[in-house]
């Protein structure tokens, strides 16, 4: 039977020290961080999804942004290699995470840099968004491993946002959705929805048309329920600072068999 699997990855004790690039840095509750990230969590299980947690890296101010270590295509698992050095040793914990689910695993080799949050699948076309974080190094070795499996890989520029899943995600019929001002070239996406705001442009697909997402979006949290989506709001302000998204802070394993 195919499970549902989310990784996911508490927030560690330096959380309020990691980086940012394209704002402002603000200060960071770690305790109101912590709360919202339980409430994430939740939220992922009670729609369906059993979260495994990977082992703390108390070191790494940013590894609560678990998704950034690993791409998942099918049950194969591409370990990246993080564009930001300070970033590299979050990744061996979601290694020996998804080497425990029984995934086949690839790693991203220097001098390839790769970012997850940098990748958006979309059925079996992978979008990869090369940018600040990953370099074309590492677009080209996410199309080595994933294209003899039957996906086709696309680069993507990302210039105005730290990843590519900062500026889109996408419906779970196809349709990419973004916020214009910050999408590099929306022409090479086959459907591509504006939305009002920056926030509105992060979707996590819980399944049955539900989609998880942030509650500093609620007119675009609207605009998905005129198209017949539930959406599920969650206050992750305190990542927000961090340049963070609800896509960020999990990854999710939708063909793996139990």
């Amino acid at each position: 039977m195919p499970s549902q699997k989310a990784l996911i990855r508490r927030p560690g004790p330096r959380l309020a020290d990691g980086l940012v690039t394209h704002v402002e840095r603000t200060p960071v509750d770690p305790e109101r961080a912590l709360t919202q990230w339980e409430a994430y969590v939740a939220a992922l299980r009670e729609h369906g999804w059993e979260t495994v947690e990977v082992g703390a890296a108390d070191d790494c101010p940013d590894a609560v942004f678990v998704e950034d270590a690993v791409v998942m295509y099918r049950n194969v698992a591409l370990i990246t290699r993080p564009g930001a050095a300070s970033r590299r040793g979050e990744t061996a914990g979601v290694e020996e995470a998804v080497s425990r689910l029984g995934c086949s695993v690839n790693r991203v080799r220097e001098p390839g840099t790769l970012d997850g949050g940098d990748v958006l699948k979309v059925g079996d076309t992978i979008y990869v968004g090369r940018g600040g974080r990953t370099n074309a190094d590492g677009v080209a070795q996410l199309r080595a491993v994933f294209e003899p499996l039957g996906a086709k890989v696309v680069a993507v520029p990302v210039s105005k946002v730290l990843h590519l899943k900062s500026a889109v995600t996408a419906l779970p019929e196809g349709t990419v959705v973004g916020y214009g001002p910050l999408v590099d070239a929306p022409s090479l996406f086959p459907r591509f929805l504006p939305v009002p705001e920056e926030a509105g442009a992060h979707v996590v697909l819980l399944g049955g048309g539900k989609l998880l997402m942030a509650t500093s979006a609620p007119r675009t949290a609207e605009l998905y329920s005129d198209l017949g989506l539930e959406p599920v709001l969650v206050d992750i302000g305190e990542f927000e600072k961090l340049e963070g998204c609800v896509t960020c802070l999990s990854v999710r394993l939708r063909e793996l068999h139990s």
